[in-house]
């Protein structure tokens, strides 16, 4: 079976440029993840490498499929020079190992969240994972791995994934979206939720 990293590493060079930095974590009894950053004008995007080297088992499955299954990758995108957002990095590793420690399926509409501020004074703890193919388009594996998705992360305040547990996560976007939320902005106030 081909190494998937390398391919990843790719498309992602190919769409986002050359990354400006990159840090690895390890977490006992998981594979390496590494965080590479990317700048863009006045976006920097995180990108996890490491989460689609397994494909991802549904926690209630005796045994994991070694070959088939869904792969990801995160995003994270934010605008640059607002925080230090840098620090980011190791919660990022900690989301994309997850699926390893935790045996979670990451998927769109789905919450994260960290326990902690996601980077120093950030008024965010959790992500909402958002639908994929709009930034890094879907990465096709030979036969009969499933593709790589990159997942873009949408941050949340507290408030806000508290909202999205009780209405859903199509409904706290349709009310970014209404409110014009920049959801870039990582000094950004909850969105107002009546």
């Amino acid at each position: 079976m081909a190494d998937v990293l390398p391919l990843v590493e790719a498309r992602l060079r190919t769409t986002l440029g050359e990354p400006d930095a990159r840090a690895a974590v390890t977490f006992l009894g998981t594979d390496r993840v590494e965080v590479l950053r990317f700048q863009q004008g006045d976006v920097v995007r995180y990108a996890t490498l490491g989460m689609s080297a397994q494909p991802m088992a549904e926690p209630t499955a005796m045994l994991a499929d070694p070959v088939q299954g869904p792969r990801a990758e995160l995003i994270l995108s934010v605008r640059s020079g607002r925080a230090d957002t840098d620090k980011v990095l190791r919660p990022l590793a900690v989301l994309a190992a997850s699926p390893q420690v935790e045996g979670l399926v990451v998927a769109p509409g789905a919450s994260l969240d960290v326990g902690e501020a996601l980077w120093p004074g950030a008024p965010f703890t959790s992500v909402l994972v958002a639908e994929p193919g709009g930034l890094v388009e879907d990465l096709e594996l030979a036969e009969p791995l499933d593709p790589v998705r990159f997942l873009p992360l949408l941050p949340m305040t507290p408030n806000e994934a508290a909202w999205k547990r009780v209405h859903g996560a199509q409904a706290l976007q349709e009310r970014w979206l209404s409110e014009g939320t920049d959801l870039r902005d990582p000094a950004r106030r909850s969105v107002t939720l009546a």
